[in-house]
């Protein structure tokens, strides 16, 4: 997998409903052995989707802005 964007809805799609996952998830989705650089372009997919009404960016369980939110965040479908 080379898309954030797919990477995101992939893993979402296996989770059951209302669960969340960790953009490192992700990150480590595309790049298994070096993730960490995959970070910034996961977070920018996740505040794509959450415009676009597909996810939803959570911070301890509810949901938060994902233009202005800092620390940990998760991502679930809506």
């Amino acid at each position: 997998m080379s898309n954030p964007r797919d990477a995101i809805l992939t893993l979402l799609a296996q989770r059951d409903p209302g669960k969340s996952i960790c953009p490192s998830e992700a990150a480590k989705a595309l790049a298994p052995d070096n993730w960490q650089p995959e970070m910034h372009r996961v977070r920018e997919a996740g505040r794509a989707l959450s415009d676009e009404g597909l996810i939803e960016v959570t911070r301890k369980g509810k949901p938060v802005d994902p233009h202005t939110v800092k620390g940990v965040i998760r991502y679930r479908l809506k």
